[in-house]
């Protein structure tokens, strides 16, 4: 869970890792490793230790606590693919992608580690050999580095939006049209932290997406992201009326969740295609639904019947 600080008006001018350690009460060998290591930030600025702290800065903290118990593992979590460099999971609903401030429930790099699985060191403390996410309550396929090498291509890859990332949504309503692409910027919501939302002011985020098969009050689409916005899919999909099934964070309609049996939203992660990073032959990792997603289907397919 990430937290978004203004940089207090008398630390204007002062180096990061000095007005850090002021703002958080620790010393400035400890908020020099809290930025080394990523978790401290200033939003839209690539800055070190030793930068000055401009007026209108926001620092980003994604500290993460020493947990008072082991963290839990997920025995639900199983592989999709491995090699020497990568392994892609299939991360199931509740499963965090690495710890952060607040979780204390199971995360994909934990389950990994626990398992024996070798992750690369390359990456932010705790956030090791990840180079994208899914949300918790997102299911589906999740692409985790084992090598050095694969770390710094598959970030690359990322990065430049070269991998094919494959979402299966449901979503309220009828769409009108049978494929369209929702182009609209991504920023936090100003009410809360935990929620995005539309605005001018966010970053670029690009969505395509295909109808499969329509419910009457409800519509399966095939969605590919250009971008990787956090909570991208299901803040576009609000924004044209069509929340996601189940995700009442951005106003799904409770009832129709219960009616299918939903305890979150109804997107699944269901293929990844890359060019893998030491051989560059195009790969292609499949998905299934789980459980809870193959019932809903099942329950308003039988309704539409």
């Amino acid at each position: 869970m990430s937290k978004i600080v203004p940089v207090p008006d008398a630390l204007v001018q002062a180096r990061f890792d000095v007005a850090l350690s002021k703002m958080m009460g620790v010393s400035r060998a400890k908020a020099a490793v809290f930025i080394e290591t990523g978790q401290a930030s200033v939003l839209g600025r690539h800055v070190d230790k030793a930068a000055t702290l401009q007026s209108g800065d926001m620092v980003e903290l994604n500290i993460i606590e020493e947990r008072a118990k082991p963290e839990p593992l997920s025995d639900e979590l199983t592989i999709a693919y491995e090699d020497e460099d990568i392994v892609v999971v299939n991360k199931p609903v509740g499963v965090a992608a690495h710890a952060s401030v607040g979780w204390t429930g199971p995360t994909v790099l934990g389950s990994l580690i626990a398992r024996g699985v070798h992750i690369t060191s390359y990456g932010a403390a705790g956030r090791q050999g990840i180079v994208s996410r899914l949300d918790v309550g997102t299911s589906g396929l999740m692409l985790v580095c084992k090598s050095e090498l694969a770390y710094t291509e598959m970030r690359r890859q990322f990065s430049e939006h070269e991998v094919v990332k494959t979402y299966h949504a449901l979503v309220q309503g009828n769409l009108e049209e049978d494929k369209a692409t929702i182009e609209a910027p991504i920023g936090r919501d100003s009410v809360s932290d935990f929620r995005f939302t539309v605005t001018p002011f966010g970053k670029p985020a690009v969505t395509h997406w295909d109808v499969l098969e329509r419910f009457g009050k409800a519509t399966l689409v095939s969605v590919n992201l250009e971008t990787g916005r956090t909570h991208q899919i299901r803040v576009h999909f609000s924004s044209i009326g069509h929340p996601l099934v189940g995700d009442g964070m951005y106003g799904a309609n409770p009832q129709l969740a219960q009616e299918l049996n939903l305890q979150r939203q109804f997107l699944h992660a269901m293929k990844l295609e890359f060019r893998h990073p030491r051989t560059h032959v195009w790969t292609t990792v499949d998905s299934q639904y789980t459980a809870d997603l193959a019932s809903a289907l099942s329950i308003i397919a039988m309704e539409k019947q």
